[in-house]
């Protein structure tokens, strides 16, 4: 007789996603108990302010929800984890893990959805650099104040030299766009023994100072953890070209905030793409709302504002809960000392 598995699913499904996820674990080598969470996908108008998808998804879920649970698909949030006494395998609907990983037993193995972001967050990346270069939030402000005055100076994409600092799903989709705008593109990675196509350069991560201050755009899409918290410190904002501009959409706390601000005050830097913040939401009182040289967006890269998104996201996980219901290796398995 085989063994029982409880299986806890908190994303948002439809009769067909449904069916795919209970067809994916037919003639495996479990017997499921397949619990459906009554999550919906929340649209623009149930937002209230300061929230977001994701934390939409993980309200209704309690302590008591996954009590006795196996496996989780989705994300839950992560203080409730303890009370997941049975808990083996849980598999993230995004790709950031590094709020999991101190919470999770070293035997539970943690996989996320890394590749269904890269889409709309490189999208979203390339329109915060575009806006920056082009002073489209300066032209804004002036059009609701109907004041007519131009800022005589611009750079371009082309011919332009682009960090990314990441080359993961977002940052590689990132590189490939700007690399086909014409940008000279350096990569940054963990491992820089693999240069892509679209990177002209790719250089470790312990060489980011030395390509610093080549670069008039640096785009960052790296996860959280250890390593790159506050990574871009003042001695590295400093680093960067004057006048260069900073983009950032994968975790706030990469930007030392207090340090940008300093570093934006002495006009040192273009500007700043943020996205992301070191806490969300970003306080009404925060001085970076107000400079002129900042452009903020509401952690909206990533979500499921695409459908598309969330499509490649379902896929990973109908593709992971066939493979772990039928023996077979997962993947997209998270890396405990790198939290991705």
């Amino acid at each position: 007789m085989a063994d029982q598995k409880n299986i806890l699913v908190v994303i948002p499904v439809n009769e067909e996603q449904r069916a795919r996820i209970e067809a994916a674990v037919e003639g495996g080598q479990y017997d499921c108990n397949i619990t459906f969470m009554p999550t919906k996908m929340p649209m623009p108008e149930d937002l209230k302010a300061g929230s977001n998808i994701s934390l939409e998804l993980m309200r209704d879920v309690s302590a008591e929800d996954l009590a006795g649970q196996h496996v989780i698909l989705g994300a839950v949030t992560p203080s409730l984890l303890p009370a997941a006494d049975s808990l083996e395998w849980l598999q993230l609907s995004w790709a950031g893990a590094d709020s999991f990983l101190g919470v999770l037993p070293e035997n539970v193995v943690l996989t996320n959805a890394s590749g269904a972001y890269g889409l709309t967050c490189s999208e979203h990346m390339l329109a915060l650099t575009l806006a920056l270069v082009r002073h489209i939030p300066e032209y804004v402000r002036k059009q609701e104040q109907r004041v007519w005055q131009q800022n005589p100076w611009h750079i371009a994409i082309e011919g332009s030299t682009v960090l990314a600092l990441g080359l993961g799903d977002i940052g590689g989709d990132y590189a490939r766009k700007v690399k086909a705008l014409g940008a000279y593109v350096i990569g940054v990675r963990r491992d820089a023994s693999n240069k892509p196509d679209y990177c002209d350069e790719v250089v470790s991560l312990d060489e980011l100072d030395s390509v610093l201050p080549r670069a008039d755009i640096v785009a960052a899409s790296l996860p959280g953890g250890k390593a790159t918290f506050h990574l871009m410190n003042e001695e590295r904002l400093r680093l960067m070209k004057p006048g260069a501009y900073f983009v950032n959409v994968g975790r706030g706390n990469v930007l030392d905030q207090e340090a940008a601000k300093r570093v934006l005050a002495d006009g040192h830097l273009g500007g700043l793409g943020l996205d992301v913040f070191e806490a969300e939401p970003l306080p009404e009182d925060d001085e970076l709302w107000h400079n002129e040289r900042v452009l903020i967006t509401p952690h909206v890269a990533g979500q499921f504002f695409l459908q598309e998104t969330f499509n490649r996201m379902f896929d990973i996980v109908v593709e992971n809960t066939h493979a772990w219901s039928h023996g077979e290796p997962l993947t997209h398995v998270v890396s405990r000392e790198f939290g991705y």
